[in-house]
């Protein structure tokens, strides 16, 4: 069954986060989609359901950049959580690409550490 064509109606922003690993950027970004479905409506992902590859389940990180949508009532956004562990900087920079704008994550325990100066 065909799904009917998709007519935007708002303007589109790709935003991101990025930063160290565990600093919080995966669990901002489930905040961000479950404060505005709340508001605007829409569906809201779960901090489990963003990080959902096996492997990213077992090793509590984001290997792979993971997409999440919503909107407000102006704009339609697309946010992409990026991965800050090291090993997985090329998965960042793809995420990176794509981004408008990006949100930059940092724990005010740990401070900046590498992966935020990357």
């Amino acid at each position: 069954m065909a799904k009917g064509k998709f007519t935007r109606t708002k303007p589109h922003v790709n935003v991101g986060t990025i930063g160290h690993v565990d600093h919080g950027k995966t669990t901002l970004t489930a905040a961000i989609a479950t404060v505005l479905s709340a508001k605007f409506g829409g569906e809201a992902k779960a901090y489990d359901q963003i990080d959902a590859a096996p492997e990213e389940k077992a090793r509590g990180i984001t290997i792979n950049t993971a997409h999440v949508e919503y909107e407000t009532a102006n704009r339609h956004y697309a946010h992409v959580d990026c991965p800050g562990h090291a090993d997985y900087v090329k998965n960042m920079i793809t995420g990176a690409a794509q981004m408008d704008g990006a949100i930059l994550v940092c724990s005010a325990a740990d401070g900046p550490m590498p992966q935020t100066r990357e």
